[in-house]
């Protein structure tokens, strides 16, 4: 095993088979938290938008913060009931996409596709972005640093999801769990302390808030329902993260449906709690919370300006801070797991990501390569270009909160809405074939809980549209836009190479001839080799071709062929310019020329070497050859390999590594097929 393999092993762990696949489902108690770390993690930055959105106006419009939280809320139950629905009827894996492409066409599908793709990306790059905010503010080296802290959290994510979704599963559990532990038991406390009579105020409740320019003087009923809407349309980010377990049904341990299901209803109660919480003790705890751009708008209640250096912490810190006022290790615990939880939200993405990306490569929408398992069963190609882009978006924005949020929700809502009008299509076409009375009824229910939601997600996605085009959703539009094309150009390409490949009855044709030449550059082991192999496929013509740069060493191989008598003629083309691959080509060229029904075969002698750097001390002339031969129609390329020493050696190194027991491998009965090659299978 080489030092690149070690390094590979040491990060990414044993290669797993393809047989052990179902060694990497998930129990409910995993899923939750690789499946609900996003939507969970949405409260400690959702609350934050809300209140910034309703300090436009003046703190005193906060009292709508609550009512705002219930309305999140009701959408949220509305959407979690809608896809505990789809789990059941699409258990693949494909979620709004396979929903939208069997019900509303291919279009609907690829709509769909590409806006999950931007959300997915979006969210690694919020939910890291905001960690690093945090991270900033309790470590202050890393303050004007926090894109590059972000962009290494995100390889971080990168590495530990390459080893395999239970693996980071079972990584990420435990901080998932303290989160929901550490916040719910803040909340707790913090009513219990209202009802006491007890609840201190947060730091900032002895500052006030000016509104903004626009929103000086009387608020008209029209302005207060456009700050309402933003504000609503902030909070929805609560709602990020929902679909990403409709995508993961296949990672589920059986009975999968169910499982997903009842993983669903888990993180709607738990997500919804939390967010109509926080809100509601920042309002009782007398809470401001402006833009961090906007500092300029909050003064202390004497009219005195906030200093320059002033660290606006957020929600969640803020309330902790005064609830643990006496007791500072929650403080600091409620804080570090919430830092923790906002990196590992980005791991909800990376588990549906290439899951979505490997349905589209099988259905010609993506690379193939993104429906390709890595070593570890987890699609590799699709983690590292989720992570390559969310990096890109981190460094554009740097890393600022708030210019993403404006970008997120859109694609995510867009999707929720074709998801449901497909529901709603697919329960109406079994109604016409369903017949019994029970069923039926179940179908109906079904049918209106998705209706339900439809309505609900489109009125969230005409607020949405309208409160955050111009604020930068505009950028979210246009990258679905790009990937809409993309998808749809690659599936095209596809499609027209199947027809082009399709056999007909013209394949059945032969050549009329095959005219074979073998590459000569000096007569020894592997030049023979290729003679020999040449002369065994009986061609119609076959000769040797060496190209003349050097009169000495052509006249010296001159006269060894003729010594050797090897019964084939050598065919000399002079290079005056010492190029080796161009006299070539045109001798192919011209042969094809005669003889247009004709086969060219182009037997090229090879070395195999056994370490990376003696590649590049050899075959360097034949890989260009190939390179330029393979854009040559009626050119058949055979490589000839002839194995050097340092081959063996490299085969009787990998043979000694499958042969080494490994740990765990007496448990699963595979030493006795290691020493005995003859007993596998």
């Amino acid at each position: 095993m080489g030092v690149g393999d070690v390094s590979k092993r040491i990060l990414l762990g044993r290669k797993l088979r393809s047989a052990q696949l179902g060694e990497t489902l998930l129990p409910k108690r995993i899923a939750l938290p690789v499946f609900a770390s996003d939507a969970l993690s949405s409260v400690a930055y959702a609350p934050d938008e809300v209140f910034i959105m309703l300090s436009l106006a003046g703190a005193s419009y906060y009292v709508w913060s609550w009512k705002i939280a219930i309305a999140v809320a009701i959408v949220m139950a509305a959407v979690i009931a809608s896809y505990r629905q789809t789990v059941h009827a699409y258990p693949s894996g494909g979620g709004d996409y396979e929903v939208a492409q069997v019900n509303l066409g291919k279009t609907a599908g690829t709509t769909v596709a590409s806006a999950l793709l931007v959300d997915y990306i979006l969210t690694v790059a919020v939910s890291i972005s905001s960690a690093a905010q945090y991270a900033a503010s309790a470590v202050g080296w890393l303050q004007g640093h926090e894109a590059l802290f972000a962009s290494a959290m995100v390889l971080l994510l990168t590495a530990s999801n390459l080893r395999g979704i239970r693996e980071s599963g079972s990584f990420f559990a435990w901080p998932t769990y303290a989160f929901m532990f550490a916040i719910l038991g803040m909340c707790l406390f913090g009513f219990f302390q209202l009802v006491a009579g007890t609840l201190p105020d947060v730091e900032s409740a002895d500052l006030v808030i000016s509104p903004a320019p626009e929103y000086e003087g009387a608020v008209t009923t029209l302005g207060l329902l456009f700050l309402l809407a933003r504000a609503f349309s902030s909070g929805c980010a609560a709602l990020t993260g929902v679909e990403a377990i409709s995508n993961g049904v296949p990672a589920f341990k059986r009975p999968k449906s169910r499982n997903a299901a009842t993983t669903l209803l888990l993180l709607g109660m738990i997500a919804i709690t939390m967010m109509v919480s926080i809100i509601v003790l920042a309002k009782k705890m007398g809470l401001r919370y402006v833009d961090p751009r906007e500092f300029d708008r909050m003064t202390y209640f004497d009219g005195a300006p906030l200093p320059e250096d002033y660290d606006q912490h957020a929600v969640i810190a803020q309330i902790a801070r005064a609830v643990f006022l006496d007791f500072s290790p929650g403080f600091y615990f409620v804080v570090t797991v919430t830092g923790i939880i906002l990196v590992l939200a980005a791991n909800t993405a990376f588990n549906g990501f290439p899951v979505l990306g490997s349905i589209l490569a099988k259905d010609g929408y993506a690379p193939r390569a993104l429906g390709s398992r890595g070593d570890r069963l987890a699609y590799s190609n699709g983690i590292l270009f989720l992570a390559g882009m969310a990096i890109v978006l981190i460094i554009a924005f740097d890393a600022e909160v708030t210019k993403l949020i404006q970008l997120y929700i859109v694609g995510v809502f867009i999707s929720f809405n074709l998801s449901q009008l497909g529901m709603i299509k697919h329960w109406t076409r079994e109604l016409t074939t369903e017949r019994d009375p029970d069923r039926r009824g179940k179908i109906y229910r079904s049918r209106v809980i998705n209706a339900v939601g439809l309505s609900f997600t489109s009125v969230v996605l005409v607020v949405v549209l309208i409160t955050k085009f111009l604020a930068g959703a505009w950028i979210t539009i246009l990258a679905m836009l790009f990937f809409f094309a993309v998808m749809r150009a690659i599936k095209g390409h596809y499609d027209k190479v199947q027809l082009e490949l399709a056999a007909d009855e013209d394949d059945k044709v032969l050549p009329t001839r095959v005219h074979a030449v073998v590459l000569v550059s000096k007569i020894h082991k592997p030049t023979l080799r290729a003679l020999a192999f040449a002369k065994a496929s009986r061609p119609n013509v076959l000769e040797g071709i060496y190209v003349a740069t050097d009169p000495v060493e052509t006249n010296r191989l001159i006269d060894a062929w003729d010594e050797r008598n090897l019964g084939v003629p050598l065919k000399v083309l002079h290079s005056p310019y010492r190029e080796l691959v161009r006299p070539i080509l045109q001798y192919v060229a011209e042969i094809r020329k005669s003889n247009p029904r004709g086969v060219v075969a182009v037997y090229i002698p090879e070395y195999v070497v056994g370490r990376w750097w003696e590649q590049l001390l050899h075959n360097q002339t034949a890989l260009r050859l190939k390179g330029r031969l393979l854009f040559s129609p009626g050119v058949m390329v055979t490589s000839v390999p002839y194995q050097l020493r340092s081959s063996e050696i490299a085969r009787e190194r990998e043979e000694r590594e499958d042969f080494r027991v490994r740990p765990g491998d007496l448990r699963r009965g595979q030493v006795d097929e290691r020493r005995d090659p003859g007993r596998r299978g």
